[in-house]
């Protein structure tokens, strides 16, 4: 499948079609709710393979007509031949030469859809915002295979154990796993599905860029979600301003994270206390020397390490 890069603005005046159809425009005739429209349109065809009408309803609160509506005009005004209905579906699949045309194509927009994090990074890169003082750093994008995720999506909202073909760094060669997904997890730095692994009979985090193969389903999962004790376990983690800091230091410390007499309580999943221990920046088995690098502690250290493993 044909991921390049979007055209960089569109236009339906003065409009030529490329090699698959697809739309080469200038200019920036769309309203944004009908440009959010259309982006969910490509972002759901492309990484779930399936798109209906459904989606645009719950996501923008409009009726299945005017959701019909704008399909129909994604196709005959940004890319014609983008999308094929499919019956056994009941609904869009992206074409054999699908290429992005609001979206860059990546697997990011999808998976941050996912965490309803927003990325519209493409979109405000064409709009004059008023205030263009601002930086954002962003670290490198992990490859996700779309067709790798697509698999993984359509598994776990089926219910169904999956044959992927993953790589990781304690296996020398590529391992058959058969897995049961039910969850993906967005982490500062990279995205990983939480899915039952039958080789270890035990529900493991496995990183989507690892994945090397689809060799089919297996079956449904006996295994779900429900079954998994540290996805279903919620655990505070109660962050206090390091205790060798001066009084006027700890006030700080306690502003910077919005402290409630001076401590800060959060609530977290199990399966998920490791990466939230590595996204506050913290190294449960030791601290710094310098109270200063250091600035908050967890106050409940035993039982917050008991969950990160």
């Amino acid at each position: 499948m044909q991921n390049s890069q979007p055209q960089q603005s569109l236009s339906t005046d003065n409009n030529s079609l490329d090699d698959c159809g697809g739309l080469v425009a200038s200019g920036w005739p769309l309203r944004w709710e009908l440009l959010m429209r259309y982006r969910l349109i490509e972002i759901v065809a492309l990484w779930e393979g399936r798109l209906t009408t459904k989606h645009l309803c719950n996501s923008f609160g409009i009726a299945r007509q005017q959701a019909s509506k704008d399909i129909n005009a994604y196709l005959r005004d940004i890319a014609p031949d983008n999308l094929v209905y499919d019956s056994k579906l009941k609904g869009y699949k992206p074409a054999a030469c699908f290429t992005p045309k609001v979206t860059s194509g990546l697997a990011d927009e999808y998976l941050h859809a996912l965490a309803s994090t927003k990325d519209f990074a493409h979109t405000f890169s064409q709009l004059d915002l008023g205030f263009a003082h601002t930086e954002m750093l962003t670290p490198p994008l992990r490859h996700v295979n779309p067709d790798i995720l697509r698999a993984l999506v359509q598994a776990a909202r089926d219910g169904k154990k999956i044959d992927m073909g993953y790589v990781s760094l304690t296996s020398p060669d590529e391992e058959s796993r058969i897995i049961a997904p039910h969850t993906l997890v967005c982490t500062p730095l990279r995205w990983h599905v939480r899915a039952y692994c039958e080789k270890n009979r035990d529900f493991r985090d496995f990183v989507l860029s690892r994945f090397r193969g689809i060799n089919g389903i297996e079956g449904d999962a006996e295994m779900t979600k429900e079954q998994d004790e540290r996805w279903n376990t919620t655990i505070d983690i109660v962050l206090v301003p390091d205790s060798r800091l001066t009084d006027y230091q700890k006030a700080i410390i306690a502003e910077d994270y919005n402290m409630q007499h001076g401590k800060r309580v959060f609530s977290v999943r199990s399966a998920l206390v490791p990466y939230a221990v590595q996204a506050l920046n913290l190294d449960l088995a030791k601290i710094e020397a310098r109270p200063e690098a250091q600035q908050i502690m967890v106050a409940n250290l035993d039982e917050v390490k008991r969950h990160a493993f």
